[in-house]
């Protein structure tokens, strides 16, 4: 047999080298071990941490030096409208006028059949000729019986009584004249004539209809309305009324109209709110001297408003009404809440136009969350936020 191959012992000093650096790399893999542990826990705490504070988005209100403008319905109205009623009683004769049509001042568009009035005028001018030969008869005797006083045929007491009678006489000469007048001027309304020159529109009457004076609790026989200016009638909001003022100007749009604008001007208001609605009554002036437009129709009405400073805007989300009234959640320079009471001008449905309540550098919670508290902490993120970044955004830049 070969002989045997016998390796050289190893000696104890490089056993004891290898031991000791056995050692130490045992002690670094626990020691490092150890430290991420506490690393882990220590991110881990500071983002539970994170976690109880509310994170928020914030938005700066924004201020906007466009003119402002309210839309607005509005009624329109013809500038002179006369409903016309009968001054006598009887039954209606003829008519010549139909709705729509043109008329001019002091044109006959109907006359009413007054028989009654008729005699009536007839027994008052024989009442009258009668009181006229009564008083003709009175004065001939008087003066023959002053002939006769020189003469002592006739007393002083008979010329004094037939002086009286006479007086008495010629009264109702007077009274049956100014009645005669009376019933002719009557008889004159039987004419139904147009007060001004405009456009009748409305008829509810017809030939033979029986008429009643003043025309009761019935509608009018007529309406004649002048169209070539209208009058536009707009109830504005109590809050917006002292940014409207007389003369300022308004464009108004029409259903049948889509594509066109008309000019109006403001013209009175009644300087007064309706209570049940809370609005100011105010009149517009416009020109429809082409007769496009017709009274009673309905209008958009866009109205400048005039503002002594530019309003804010902030996101709808951001409004809080509960018990406490309407209010916005704002971050205090200490990353605090604040919450703060506020007045809307126009809600413009992703935005609301406030009046009152917040300064244009107040940082405002734009989606407040559930059981915020005045004093709450709250970690922003955003454009708004400042400081250190959170161990999520650590995180975040570490991934």
């Amino acid at each position: 047999m070969p002989p045997t191959e016998q390796r050289p012992p190893v000696s104890h000093r490089k056993l004891g080298i290898f031991g000791v650096a056995a050692v130490v790399v045992a002690g670094l893999v626990v020691a490092t071990g150890i430290r991420a542990r506490e690393d882990s826990s220590s991110r881990l705490r500071e983002w539970t941490d994170e976690q109880a504070v509310p994170t928020v988005a914030v938005a700066l209100p924004s201020g906007r030096a466009l003119t402002p403008t309210i839309d607005l319905p509005g009624r329109l109205e013809a500038y002179s409208r006369a409903p016309i009623l009968a001054r006598v009683s009887g039954y209606l004769k003829s008519w010549s006028a139909d709705i729509g049509a043109k008329v001019k001042a002091g044109q006959v568009i109907a006359e009413i059949e007054a028989p009654d009035l008729d005699q009536q005028l007839l027994q008052a001018r024989a009442d009258l000729v009668s009181q006229q030969s009564s008083a003709r008869l009175s004065e001939a005797t008087l003066n023959r019986r002053k002939t006769l006083v020189a003469s002592n045929f006739v007393s002083a007491q008979e010329i004094d009584e037939r002086t009286a009678d006479l007086a008495n006489k010629v009264a109702a000469v007077n009274s049956g004249q100014a009645n005669v007048e009376r019933l002719e001027a009557l008889a004159g309304y039987k004419k139904i004539t147009v007060p001004f020159d405009g456009v009748v529109t409305a008829r509810d009457t017809d030939v033979g209809a029986l008429i009643n004076a003043g025309g009761g609790a019935g509608p009018a026989m007529f309406v004649v309305s002048d169209i070539t200016k209208l009058r536009v009638y707009v109830n504005v909001p109590q809050n917006f009324v002292p940014a409207i003022k007389i003369g300022a100007k308004a464009a108004l749009t029409m259903p049948e109209y889509p594509n066109r604008t008309f000019a109006a001007t403001v013209e009175a208001s009644s300087q007064s709110v309706d209570i049940s609605s809370g609005t100011t009554r105010m009149q517009l002036a416009l020109d429809n001297s082409a007769g496009e437009l017709m009274p009673g129709g309905y209008a958009n009405v866009r109205l400048n408003l005039q503002r002594d400073a530019v309003p804010l805007h902030i996101p709808s989300s951001a409004l809080i009404f509960n018990q406490n009234g309407l209010r916005v959640a704002t971050v205090g320079p200490d990353d605090k809440v604040l919450f703060k009471a506020v007045t809307i001008a126009r809600d413009l449905g992703k935005e609301i136009e406030l009046a009152s309540g917040v300064a244009a550098d107040d940082r405002i919670i734009t989606a407040p969350p559930d059981g915020l508290a005045d004093g709450d902490p709250v970690r922003v993120v955003g454009p708004g936020a400042k400081g250190k970044p959170t161990a999520s955004e650590k995180q975040d830049v570490k991934g």
